[in-house]
């Protein structure tokens, strides 16, 4: 499976997931998944729509938000964060390497309000370098 790391108690991010790895993901407590990663970025990837049916087929909640290399747009960050306010617990969110998944659930939480300061350190304590979208998160949380 792949490496988890915890940004905080409610999100996760991961590195590419695989169908197989749904049934241990559900034990480990997480009630959603949520999808970076567009379909056929690279070959042989798992494509969403088998990682949907088993998350499904247990009982957890899907989201499909994928990011491509045009960068994030405000209808993906509001998406996270209707995917994050509608999780009923703790949240995986994936991508490639999972720095997508990182990058886009630091501008949901900044568009919500929340301190960029406070999102650059618990990013940085899961591994994510956020300095450069440090601007984008100032003005998020200034404009909300």
């Amino acid at each position: 499976m792949a490496t988890i790391r915890r940004i905080d108690e409610r999100i996760s991010v991961a590195p590419q997931i695989d169908p197989a790895d749904i049934g241990e993901i559900a034990q480990a407590g997480f009630t959603t998944i949520i999808n970076n990663r567009p379909d056929e970025e690279e070959a042989g990837q798992p494509e969403g729509d088998a990682i949907r049916a088993d998350a499904e087929a247990l009982g957890l909640g899907y989201n499909a938000i994928p990011i491509t290399h045009a960068g994030f747009s405000h209808a993906q960050i509001d998406a996270m964060r209707a995917a994050l306010d509608a999780a009923t617990g703790p949240v995986l969110a994936y991508c490639r390497s999972g720095t997508r998944s990182a990058n886009l659930w630091a501008l949901a939480s900044a568009k919500a309000g929340g301190d960029p300061e406070t999102i650059i350190a618990q990013a940085a304590g899961a591994g994510y370098d956020l300095s450069a979208i440090r601007p984008l998160l100032d003005s998020l949380s200034a404009d909300a």
